[in-house]
């Protein structure tokens, strides 16, 4: 076995000098720390508070004491520090380094054997020990100082004193500590000079401030419009200061203590004095925004124009606007153009800009509507300007266009909307545009759709001549070209609350788009609402087959049912069809695409009448509307002949003895009502089986009865005729026949009708009793007309049908006609299907017998046999 001797052991420990070394170092630096940390934070927060320069804002009285103080607090963390501090020795290195160690090899290697030294086995034992004690120590590594100190600084105002030192380090600078120095007796800071300066870029540059003690002699770069501060402290002119970079007039004295001025040019600042600096200042110029047209606007159907521009500006473009000026000179001077246009100022509209990011360079679109403004479709010029935030502004080139405007292709539409424009260019137009829209509304009945535009019409054409005739006002105008506005848009548009209606006009609009050879954009835009139209017909289509079903009891249809394949196998076919149709445009094959056009709307009014007949197990709605229309007016007759006796007895108190049985009752029912000898009267519709019966003692009970019975609600003449009108309203909502000559026709005269009872409404509620007769002899007409419309219609969509279809409507006619072959229904209308129909002029004959037979029978003078006849005459017809 090897032996190892105390030799061995010297070696082994030389070869762990370098970490016993370490550790010892380490040792060094951990009693340095724990006893000079209060010191080293001491002068690291005096060191922080002299680089920001709290010295040069206090008073030197206040510099003074804290410089006594931080010298006593030096003095005593020194003292501390020394009386605190151990030098450490070797040993104390050894020991730490072998407490790392398994076993404290070191220690091992320095001991001797105490015992049986002569011994042989003895000391074979020790030097084993001592041989594995030693490869242990060849293991050993440094062991690092331990430099906390939290125990012995529990405040931790180590931290605070680092923290402030290193906002010193940002914010602060090291050449004001130097100025402590200037505080000493003699060298004071009113003796010596001092001087400050700041160069603060504009906000929009983005650039910081320059602190100019910082910034050494010579070449120095700022932004145009830069503003420079100096600041000179201590004796006046001892510094002076000097500059050729604001290009200043009236400059101040040059050892002026305070100077601000901003930087325009390129030029020299200079501080002239004890400590002064020069520096060559470079002017940064800020260039001017850019703004372009990228190309001609792009409008739609309806007017709306987006014009395409690209801006930019070495710091953002801040604001931009678009100017658009009437070129008078590209205007092609007819009509009303011929004369001067009134004054009227540009356009000015700002444009868009990006929320966020950067407006250094972008593009934009500006989207606006000026379908409205006079000068839409007229030629125009439009200029863009652009602004950056030093308020520079830049135009781009002025381009000639077309300013778009919403196309109008109903010709009334058209034609009101190009009187507008007249109206707009020049009050002086005024008489002429009456003329022309008098012209245009000659016969109303062949251009209008419904009454009312007429009469609006009419309206503007009526106030268009009181205001020409003694001055056109600004505001006047203004309000009648808003009317005309409105009128031209339900010209172009027609009723939206009905689908089918909305539906044909989108199918007008677009067949008069293809005519007038209207752009691609129109055309899509067009195709769209037609798309759209159609979807909202089909699902009226579909919720009005469910109504029937759920009414005549029948289940109605589910997914996989005939019914619901049928309608979505027409929803595939019509989607089809306007693919092709929008397929043949964008290919520019306008003539197939009219023709395809055509065979949509045949295939629509196709789906229409099958939709129709279907679910019908008992009437169709063309009877139940005609049932219904039928019991309308006879609720109106009832209301009319009301009116009439309250008349009556306004004028002759007694004319109301000579009523009988099967007159009108006092309540306006449909022919059963109290007579005023207090027996209950039957006529037409007497006491059936199913009618109440009525008190015959001389009480007003039939009243009651009339309003359980008659189908209104018990109340005033007028509440009554409101209930009336409102029914009629329902009525006029579920009317069929959507779309078609007569259909049109029926929905005209009803909507005559309704604008008649609201009138008698009106009278009724002043009393005007003679005046409500009238207006409600007019409604009855207007039925009348409607019901004749609505018979027609019946009989020309029963000659449509295929044989073997619709029996039980044909059955339903042949048990109506009356025995003179006329088909008169459940209205008492007679119909046109028989050698012996009434023509128009048979229509005014029997309303003029009509208006006779209600004259005859308010003349008190005849007999009481002769008006009830009469009486019973209007009951009937």
């Amino acid at each position: 076995m090897a032996t190892f001797s105390r030799h061995d052991a010297r070696r082994t420990l030389s070869r762990v000098r370098w970490p016993l070394r370490l550790t010892w170092a380490g040792l060094l630096a951990e009693r340095i720390a724990r006893s000079f940390f209060p010191l080293m934070s001491l002068c690291l927060f005096v060191l922080a508070i002299l680089m920001m320069g709290a010295q040069d804002v206090v008073s030197v009285e206040v510099v003074w004491a804290g410089a006594v103080f931080a010298l006593l607090a030096f003095v005593a963390a020194l003292g501390w520090g020394f009386w605190s501090f151990r030098w450490p020795r070797w040993s104390e290195a050894i020991a730490r380094l072998d407490a790392t160690l398994p076993g404290r090899p070191l220690q091992a290697l320095m001991d001797t054997q105490a015992i049986g030294s002569q011994d042989a086995s003895s000391t074979a034992v020790w030097r084993a020990h001592q041989a594995r004690m030693a490869q242990r120590a060849d293991d050993a590594e440094r062991v690092p100082g331990d430099l906390r100190v939290a125990s012995r600084d529990p405040y931790a105002l180590r931290y605070v004193a680092m923290l402030a030192f290193a906002v010193a380090l940002l914010f602060g600078s090291v050449w004001r500590v130097g100025s402590v120095a200037e505080m000493a007796p003699g060298g004071g800071l009113a003796a010596g000079p001092v001087w400050e300066g700041w160069a603060e870029s504009p906000r929009y540059t983005g650039r910081p401030t320059i602190y100019l003690n910082d910034i050494p002699e010579g070449a120095l770069q700022v932004p145009v419009g830069s503003l420079i501060t100096m600041r000179l402290y201590g004796e006046v002119g001892a510094l002076t200061l000097s500059e050729t970079v604001s290009g200043r007039t009236e400059v101040p004295p040059a050892s002026e203590p305070a100077q601000d001025f901003t930087a325009i040019q390129s030029g020299e600042i200079s501080v002239d004095g004890p400590g002064g600096r020069t520096w060559q200042v470079e002017v940064i110029p800020d260039a001017a925004p850019q703004i372009a047209i990228l190309e001609d606007p792009d409008a739609t159907a309806l007017g709306e124009m987006t014009l395409p521009f690209e801006a930019s500006d070495d710091y953002g473009v801040e604001a931009g606007e678009a100017r658009i000026t009437l070129n008078l000179a590209a205007v092609t001077r007819r009509y009303g153009l011929a004369i001067d246009p009134d004054p009227r100022p540009d356009i000015v509209v700002p444009l868009p800009t990006p929320i966020a990011g950067d407006r250094s360079d972008f593009e934009e679109a500006l989207i606006e509507d000026f379908s409205e403004h006079p000068w839409a479709n007229l030629p125009v010029t439009v200029e863009l300007a652009a602004l950056d935030a030093a308020e520079q502004q830049a135009l781009s080139e002025p381009r000639d266009i077309l300013l778009p405007g919403r196309r109008f292709f109903d010709p009334v539409a058209a034609a009101v909307i190009d009187q507008r424009r007249d109206l707009l260019w020049a009050r002086a137009n005024g008489r002429r545009i009456t003329q022309v829209l008098k012209a245009v509304s000659n016969r109303p009945e062949e251009i209008f759709r419904k009454e009312t535009d007429a009469l609006r019409l009419r309206k503007v054409i009526r106030s268009l001549e009181i205001q020409a005739r003694y001055g056109l006002g600004e505001e006047r105008r203004e309000e009648l070209a808003r009317e005309m506005w409105d009128l031209a848009i339900i010209l172009e548009e027609g009723d939206l609350a009905d689908a089918a209606e909305r539906m044909r006009r989108a199918q007008d609009r677009l067949n008069e788009a293809i005519k007038n050879g209207a752009s691609q954009e129109e055309i899509a835009e067009l195709m769209e609402e037609l798309r759209r139209a159609t979807e909202d017909y089909l699902q009226q289509l579909q919720r009005q087959a469910q109504q029937q079903a759920e009414q005549n009891g029948e289940q109605p249809p589910q997914q996989g049912q005939q019914g619901e394949n049928s309608m979505t196998m027409s929803q595939d076919d019509l989607q089809r069809m306007m693919d092709r149709i929008q397929e043949l445009m964008e290919q520019g094959r306008m003539a197939e695409a009219q023709q395809a056009l055509q065979e949509l709307q045949q295939m629509l009014e196709n789906m229409r009448m099958a939709q129709g007949q279907q679910g019908q197990g008992g009437e169709n709605p063309g009877q139940q509307a005609m049932e219904g229309l039928a019991e309308t007016l006879r609720e109106q007759q009832g209301l009319s002949d009301q009116a009439f006796r309250d008349l009556q007895e306004q004028f002759n108190p007694g004319a109301n003895q000579g009523q009988s049985q099967g007159n009108e009752g006092r309540n306006g029912g449909q022919g059963r009502g109290q007579s005023h000898e207090g027996q209950q009267g039957e006529g037409e519709r007497g006491n059936g089986p199913g009618d109440p019966q009525v008190p015959q003692n001389g009480q007003q009970g039939g009243g009651n009865q009339q309003a359980e019975n008659g189908g209104l609600d018990e109340g005033s003449i007028a509440d009554r005729q409101q209930a009336l009108r409102d029914e009629l309203g329902r009525q006029q909502q579920n009317l069929p026949g959507a779309g078609t000559p007569e259909g049109d026709a029926a929905r005209d005269a009803l909507d005559r009708a309704g604008r008649a009872m609201d009138d008698a409404e009106d009278a009724l509620r002043r009393d005007d009793l003679a005046g409500a007769i009238d207006d409600q002899s007019r409604a009855m007409d207007a039925l009348r007309d409607g019901m004749q419309a609505l018979g027609e219609m019946m009989a020309e969509q029963q000659r449509q049908q295929q044989p073997g279809q619709g029996t039980e409507p044909s059955d339903r006619a042949a048990n109506s006609r009356d025995p003179l072959g006329r088909e008169s229904g459940n209205s008492g209308v007679n119909g046109d299907q028989s050698p012996l129909a009434l023509n128009d002029d048979a229509y005014g004959r029997a309303r003029e017998l009509l208006d006779e037979i209600r004259r005859r029978s308010g003349q008190t003078e005849r007999s009481e046999q002769e008006r009830d006849y009469l009486k019973r005459l209007l009951d009937r017809f």
